[in-house]
Protein backbone atom coordinates (compact mmCIF):
# COMPACT_ATOMS: atom_id res chain seq x y z
CA UNK A 1 0.00 0.00 0.00
CA UNK A 2 1.34 3.46 -0.90
CA UNK A 3 2.36 5.76 2.01
CA UNK A 4 -0.25 8.37 1.04
CA UNK A 5 -2.94 5.68 1.10
CA UNK A 6 -1.83 4.59 4.57
CA UNK A 7 -1.82 8.22 5.75
CA UNK A 8 -5.31 8.79 4.33
CA UNK A 9 -6.59 5.65 6.06
CA UNK A 10 -5.06 6.78 9.36
CA UNK A 11 -6.68 10.22 9.03
CA UNK A 12 -10.04 8.60 8.27
CA UNK A 13 -9.71 6.32 11.30
CA UNK A 14 -8.90 9.28 13.59
CA UNK A 15 -11.87 11.24 12.21
CA UNK A 16 -14.16 8.24 12.74
CA UNK A 17 -12.94 7.87 16.33
CA UNK A 18 -13.58 11.57 16.97
CA UNK A 19 -17.12 11.26 15.57
CA UNK A 20 -17.77 8.14 17.67
CA UNK A 21 -16.64 9.88 20.88
CA UNK A 22 -18.39 13.20 20.29
CA UNK A 23 -21.65 12.54 22.20
CA UNK A 24 -19.89 10.87 25.11
CA UNK A 25 -17.34 13.72 25.27
CA UNK A 26 -20.10 16.32 25.07
CA UNK A 27 -21.69 14.72 28.14
CA UNK A 28 -18.61 13.94 30.21
CA UNK A 29 -15.50 15.49 28.70
CA UNK A 30 -12.49 13.74 27.21
CA UNK A 31 -9.45 12.10 28.77
CA UNK A 32 -6.36 11.23 26.76
CA UNK A 33 -2.65 10.53 27.15
CA UNK A 34 -0.11 13.00 25.86
CA UNK A 35 3.64 12.65 25.38
CA UNK A 36 5.83 15.73 25.72
CA UNK A 37 9.37 15.68 24.37
CA UNK A 38 12.03 16.51 26.99
CA UNK A 39 12.24 20.27 26.36
CA UNK A 40 8.45 20.75 26.61
CA UNK A 41 8.26 18.43 29.62
CA UNK A 42 10.92 20.47 31.40
CA UNK A 43 9.12 23.72 30.49
CA UNK A 44 5.84 22.38 31.88
CA UNK A 45 7.36 21.01 35.09
CA UNK A 46 9.04 24.38 35.68
CA UNK A 47 5.64 26.09 35.40
CA UNK A 48 4.12 23.60 37.85
CA UNK A 49 6.98 24.17 40.33
CA UNK A 50 6.39 27.93 40.09
CA UNK A 51 2.66 27.51 40.67
CA UNK A 52 1.52 28.61 37.21
CA UNK A 53 -0.30 25.30 36.80
CA UNK A 54 -1.37 22.79 39.45
CA UNK A 55 -0.59 19.78 37.24
CA UNK A 56 -0.20 18.78 33.57
CA UNK A 57 -3.94 18.32 33.23
CA UNK A 58 -4.64 21.92 34.22
CA UNK A 59 -1.93 23.12 31.82
CA UNK A 60 -3.48 21.25 28.90
CA UNK A 61 -6.90 22.65 29.78
CA UNK A 62 -5.63 26.25 30.02
CA UNK A 63 -3.47 26.07 26.90
CA UNK A 64 -6.20 24.41 24.82
CA UNK A 65 -8.66 27.07 25.99
CA UNK A 66 -6.23 29.83 24.95
CA UNK A 67 -5.69 28.14 21.59
CA UNK A 68 -9.44 27.90 21.03
CA UNK A 69 -9.76 31.62 21.80
CA UNK A 70 -6.99 32.43 19.30
CA UNK A 71 -8.73 30.49 16.52
CA UNK A 72 -11.11 33.41 16.07
CA UNK A 73 -8.21 35.84 15.61
CA UNK A 74 -6.23 34.82 12.52
CA UNK A 75 -4.45 38.19 12.52
CA UNK A 76 -3.06 37.56 16.02
CA UNK A 77 -2.01 34.01 15.13
CA UNK A 78 -0.23 35.30 12.03
CA UNK A 79 1.50 38.01 14.08
CA UNK A 80 2.66 35.43 16.64
CA UNK A 81 3.99 33.21 13.87
CA UNK A 82 5.79 36.16 12.24
CA UNK A 83 7.39 37.13 15.54
CA UNK A 84 8.52 33.53 16.14
CA UNK A 85 10.08 33.36 12.68
CA UNK A 86 11.76 36.76 13.13
CA UNK A 87 13.19 35.70 16.50
CA UNK A 88 14.55 32.47 15.01
CA UNK A 89 16.17 34.40 12.14
CA UNK A 90 17.66 36.96 14.54
CA UNK A 91 19.12 34.27 16.81
CA UNK A 92 19.72 31.13 14.73
CA UNK A 93 20.77 27.96 16.52
CA UNK A 94 24.39 26.86 16.17
CA UNK A 95 24.96 24.83 13.05
CA UNK A 96 25.80 21.15 13.39
CA UNK A 97 27.55 19.06 10.80
CA UNK A 98 25.79 16.09 9.27
CA UNK A 99 28.26 13.73 10.96
CA UNK A 100 27.65 15.33 14.38
CA UNK A 101 23.90 15.13 13.93
CA UNK A 102 24.09 11.50 12.83
CA UNK A 103 26.27 10.59 15.84
CA UNK A 104 23.92 12.41 18.20
CA UNK A 105 20.82 10.66 16.86
CA UNK A 106 22.47 7.24 16.81
CA UNK A 107 23.38 7.66 20.49
CA UNK A 108 19.94 8.99 21.32
CA UNK A 109 18.09 6.11 19.67
CA UNK A 110 20.54 3.45 20.87
CA UNK A 111 19.36 3.83 24.44
CA UNK A 112 15.78 5.07 24.57
CA UNK A 113 14.66 6.22 27.98
CA UNK A 114 11.19 5.69 29.35
CA UNK A 115 9.16 8.85 29.75
CA UNK A 116 8.47 10.16 33.23
CA UNK A 117 4.83 9.72 34.29
CA UNK A 118 2.85 12.27 36.31
CA UNK A 119 0.65 10.62 38.92
CA UNK A 120 -2.31 12.75 39.94
CA UNK A 121 -2.71 12.91 43.70
CA UNK A 122 -6.23 12.62 45.03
Amino acid sequence: MAPETIAAAARAARAAQARALREEARAGGLRFDAYLPPALAEWLLDRIERGVFADPSEAVFAIMDEHRDLERHADLRNQLLSRSVEAAIADPPASVSEAEAETHFRQLFAKPRPAAVWRKRA
